[in-house]
């Protein structure tokens, strides 16, 4: 009972720690990051089970977090509320090609990080951004003015 208890802690402990380094964070790992994520998972194994490395203790401590994962889903799949505390909200960062400093403070993002994913999708001035999204998985969504869309076609098929 003891792996269960401590498992449904670190669980929490792990969802807040997640949730709070922040969406650009946990959607553009370098490879030093991927390490030390597969260390703390180490780490937290060693946690949950202390020094029980049997297989009731693994299938106990899995099968645990297994249950926790399926019950937020549930819980966020039925309640909006609950679904914004797990996954978070998409945040507009960037209105009429303008940048809203505000948000991208709060969200720690920088100029250079909308620029690069603007350019990553084509885009090649914010002035022709109606709005730039960060999404709640990390990754940036652009929408442009309608007029811009007009004038690219024409491009794209003569390319």
């Amino acid at each position: 009972m003891e792996i269960v208890v401590r498992t449904v802690v670190v669980f929490f402990f792990v969802l807040v720690l997640t949730r709070a380094m922040g969406k650009k964070e946990l959607s553009e790992l370098t490879a030093f990051e991927l390490i030390l994520l597969v260390t703390i998972g180490d780490l937290v194994q060693q946690g949950v089970t202390q020094e029980d490395q049997s297989l009731t203790g693994a299938m106990l401590a899995v099968g645990t977090l297994g249950l926790l994962i399926v019950c937020l889903s549930y819980l966020s799949f039925r309640w909006r509320r609950i679904r914004r505390v797990i996954r978070g909200i998409a945040v507009v960062v960037v209105r009429d090609g303008r940048p809203l400093d505000e948000a991208m403070k709060i969200e720690r993002l920088t100029m250079d990080d909308v620029i690069e994913s603007a350019r990553e999708q084509g885009i090649d001035d914010l002035a022709r951004v109606k709005l730039a999204v960060l999404e709640p998985d990390g990754r940036f969504s652009f929408i442009q003015r309608e007029g811009d869309e007009a004038q690219e076609a024409p491009e794209k098929k003569s390319v």
